[in-house]
């Protein structure tokens, strides 16, 4: 099947991101064979999944996501912001996920941070990732070339991901460098030539965030192996299969 689907943080269109209600409805779609979550640590360094760097737009929780433990965390409502069919959804740790979709779903896992906002995040992701035995089922991606190189530094096997907004003249040149072998790039910035390029040196391209028909058929034409990533996995069935 060309142009595969990727659940954008689970099935988000209809469920509360990062959680797993989204999790578990990406699964029941026959289709969908990825998962892009988002990956935080708490104040006491457990791995958890959630996009923003303070709780406030997904939880009925209130600033930064690393100033609280895990115990604070797994208390919040993470779904009434959505809907009220999910209130009393959680937050999950990384650990949960990786077993709920362990031989199920290929996950592509953005390490979110800046700075030494979360020192020793590449370690504590990894090791879940070994604990589940799932080195060769997951992508680690990241914004930050640093933490690419570090990821290889400490298990070279995993593959690793850039995530970019824009498109340099030497982008492949720099994912050749860090060793990457996949690239998260915006679909604005993606040409035909780009992903033609990418193949042959064995980059594996993914297009975000796509939630509309017109802009999904454009980027699915520019090459059958991109990997089309989001929120609306429906619509992807609706695109790709008619």
């Amino acid at each position: 099947m060309n142009n595969l689907c990727v659940a954008h943080r689970g099935f988000s269109g209809k469920a509360p991101e990062n959680t797993m209600a989204a999790m578990e409805m990406a699964m029941q779609d026959p289709y969908v064979q990825w998962v892009e979550v988002d990956v935080q640590l708490t104040k006491d360094g457990i791995p958890i999944l959630i996009h923003d760097f303070t709780l406030n737009r997904t939880t009925n929780g209130r600033g930064p996501v690393g100033e609280r433990t895990w115990e604070e965390l797994r208390r919040l409502d993470a779904g009434s912001w959505k809907s009220k069919m999910f209130k009393g959804e959680r937050l999950i740790t990384l650990g949960e996920f990786l077993k709920a979709v362990c031989g199920r779903l290929r996950a592509n896992i953005e390490i979110k941070t800046k700075g030494n906002m979360y020192p020793g995040i590449e370690e504590k992701v990894i090791a879940e990732i070994q604990r589940h035995r799932m080195e060769h089922d997951v992508v680690l991606t990241s914004f930050e070339p640093r933490i690419l190189a570090r990821i290889k530094e400490i298990a070279c096997g995993i593959r690793t991901g850039l995530i970019i907004d824009s498109r340099p003249e030497d982008l492949l040149l720099r994912m050749q460098l860090l060793r990457c072998s996949f690239l998260s790039i915006s679909h604005r910035y993606l040409t035909a030539d780009l992903a033609s390029r990418a193949a042959k040196l064995g980059i594996a391209v993914m297009a975000w965030t796509i939630d509309d028909a017109r802009t999904m058929r454009r980027v699915a034409a520019l090459h059958k192996d991109i990997l089309i990533c989001t929120n609306r996995p429906d619509l992807w069935q609706e695109v790709m299969l008619t």
